[in-house]
């Protein structure tokens, strides 16, 4: 048992922060949350006094097998040396606080199993497997000098994605993916970024193959997440019955609308592309891949803005490459210009586990929930900077009752 006192911990919903609470922890279940000290013999007992408590963090849109930052390099990686970066990528995650991560096309089964028997630290993965493209889509990386698809086993791009066409197509490699063990499936329907090919606003796949995938994945109980950045593909995929937009920097008010009728929830990446715009040049970026990238930063911020006046739920996410996983904290300070840290840190949490089937399981603290929780120096919904870094504000992690991490205590 492992018992936390004179926690501070902070509501979300208010904003206020709730001090004098004592926390108790026992098989990797929160068992008591009081105001008054618990009473037993057993476990070991921390005092936290002036330190702020929050739920675990959740990262819905991660990819810890992208260890490249340049697509282009990815072919070039065998998959032994993709499986020892993601190691560290997943270890630092978890030093920075988020016990959890929504995988978005790359893990396999055996990554996330290695996390939970505890062969690797790291968070908690929901996977993706390899997300389904059209042939000359966002997924379909191949060089125009090549005309076939290269083997599915020799590289890490080829973890990425599958190429996939036709109701028929889409229906078999849908069925793959599930067989394969993964948590939810993912599509590309629009252009994307870093992808030499496709143009930002191009529309893929058809009405009848998207609304093909999402029948295969509610045959298995799950969903579907789609990769869209244009208005047309965000509506497009949600009357498909879509459940999660992943970036959606170009929605508008009809998509928006279109995603709050149908209770779909939009996933943004801001980070990223303040990131790659500062360092693209550097990686070898060209300029139809920059111009992409500016023309996805600038609208960014409206989009949550339009999905929060929308009543769209908003999750948290930060869709970084290789090293640049060093930045996934600041997409906090990136989302705090347009929302209040308590909604950013809900986003981090609540809603997440809503996206990832855990509600009421994962992002909160209460007797009976998965025993996730980061100890931060200061109070983030004064300074959400202090979630920043590399979790040097966040002494202690704690991950289905043990602790991942743990610094010398002293308040910021």
């Amino acid at each position: 048992m492992l018992i936390l006192e004179n926690a501070t911990l902070l509501d979300l919903e208010t904003g206020d922060p709730q001090p004098g609470h004592h926390i108790a922890i026992d098989n990797g279940i929160f068992v008591e949350v009081a105001s008054k000290p618990i009473k037993t013999a057993n476990g070991e007992r921390l005092d936290i006094a002036n330190a702020f408590v929050l739920p675990g963090l959740i990262d819905a849109h991660f990819h810890a097998t992208l260890t490249e930052k340049n697509p282009a390099h990815w072919r070039d990686l065998p998959p032994t040396l993709m499986t020892a970066r993601a190691s560290t990528l997943l270890r630092n995650a978890l030093n920075r606080g988020f016990t959890t991560v929504r995988d978005m096309c790359g893990a396999d089964w055996g990554l996330r199993t290695a996390i939970a028997e505890g062969a690797l630290p790291g968070p908690r993965m929901f996977i993706a497997g390899r997300a389904l493209s059209q042939t000359g889509g966002h997924g379909d990386l191949r060089r125009r000098t090549e005309h076939h698809e290269g083997c599915s086993c020799s590289n890490a791009l080829a973890y990425m994605s599958v190429v996939a066409d036709g109701v028929d197509g889409v229906r078999v490699a849908a069925r793959e993916q599930l067989r394969q063990g993964v948590d939810h499936l993912k599509v590309f329907v629009s252009g994307g970024v870093v992808s030499p090919n496709d143009p930002l606003a191009s529309a893929q796949y058809t009405d009848a193959e998207l609304e093909a995938v999402v029948h295969e994945a509610a045959s298995w109980g799950t969903y579907v997440a789609a990769h869209a950045y244009s208005a047309d593909a965000i509506a497009r995929a949600v009357r498909a019955g879509v459940r999660t937009i992943e970036h959606g920097n170009l929605l508008d008010g009809d998509s928006a609308r279109a995603m709050a009728e149908r209770r779909a929830f939009l996933i943004p990446t801001l980070v990223t592309y303040e990131v790659m715009l500062e360092k693209g040049p550097a990686l070898g970026l060209s300029q139809f891949n920059l111009e992409k990238l500016r023309t996805v930063a600038e609208a960014g911020l409206r989009s949550v803005e339009l999905a929060v006046a929308c009543d769209v739920p908003v999750g948290f996410g930060s869709d970084l490459l290789g090293d640049l996983h060093a930045f996934q904290s600041d997409e906090f300070a990136i989302r705090s210009r347009v929302q209040s840290p308590a909604a950013v840190l809900r986003s981090a949490t609540e809603v997440n586990a809503r996206i990832v089937g855990q509600e009421g399981k994962l992002g909160v603290i209460k007797p009976g929930a998965t025993a996730d929780l980061i100890v931060c120096r200061a109070n983030p919904l004064q300074d959400i900077s202090i979630l920043q870094g590399q979790g040097e504000g966040i002494p202690l992690v704690v991950k289905e009752g043990r602790i991942a991490k743990r610094l010398p205590w002293q308040p910021a």
